[in-house]
């Protein structure tokens, strides 16, 4: 069992919400009257969860002195799914097939908003390398905020191998990159799609553009050169949901 400890009031609340059979036990701050608290100590009173009180200070040594808000729970991380698991949704789902897939992206904020993103506009599932990607931390749980329990995370060994596998699903493969001229906002999202994110800084890696049908990227007319890749995928996937909803 792979626990953590995570903290803030949004954070725990998330937990709470989301997946209040993996909390294992709960710290509060004894001296804390926050209103904001109170409505969270009486559902985790409610859920018959394990309450302890203890002092500042000693909230203070578990969270390296961060700000955890009066509150701290030791809870177990969810796992990641296997390449099997993945196989298995993708043939038995009714849905029409909506993938993120991020090729070796390694920061874990950025894996959380990808998380937030993907969950808040009904994407399948987020698959990510076993090999010099981010995986489920308290990092990215965070950041989630509740995410990285609805959204199911599937690890493969080798990408270029899963996405052919998925284009013999009828899956198309749509890359993004800068050195395209379609736009992602004038390319057809309805069919079955995976979309793929390449790593911060470099992009796609060769092997995982040869996989890809098509190759879109997002229009930009100020100074940067690139977007980070959270904010990129947040685009893709919401034009994707946006088409989908229109139709």
């Amino acid at each position: 069992m792979n626990v953590t400890k995570i903290f803030g009031i949004h954070a725990v609340q998330a937990a709470v919400d989301f997946s209040a059979n993996k909390i294992q036990h709960v710290w509060v701050d004894s001296q804390r009257q926050d209103k904001r608290l109170q409505p969270l100590l009486k559902q985790l009173k409610s859920s018959h969860l394990s309450i302890e009180k203890a002092d500042r200070k000693r909230l203070d040594k578990m969270t390296d002195g961060k700000n955890h808000q009066g509150i701290v729970a030791e809870v177990e991380l969810p796992g990641v799914h296997s390449e099997d698991e993945l196989k298995h949704i993708v043939t038995t789902m009714p849905d029409v097939p909506f993938f993120l897939v991020l090729d070796q992206v390694q920061d874990p904020h950025n894996l959380g908003a990808c998380l937030r993103s993907a969950d808040a506009a009904g994407v399948h599932g987020i698959i990510i390398t076993k090999d010099n990607s981010a995986s489920i931390t308290p990092t990215v749980c965070k950041v989630a905020s509740g995410a990285a329990e609805t959204v199911p995370v599937y690890q493969v060994t080798n990408l270029s191998r899963t996405l052919r596998w998925l284009k013999e699903q009828n899956i198309w493969i749509m890359g993004s990159t800068g050195e395209t001229e379609q736009s992602i906002f004038t390319a057809d999202l309805t069919m079955p799609l995976a979309i793929v994110m390449g790593t911060e800084g470099t992009g796609m890696r060769r092997l995982t553009q040869e996989q890809c049908d098509f190759l879109v990227k997002i229009p930009m007319v100020g100074q940067v050169e690139s977007l980070n890749v959270s904010v990129a995928a947040g685009i893709m996937i919401y034009e994707t949901f946006k088409q989908r909803l229109s139709k």
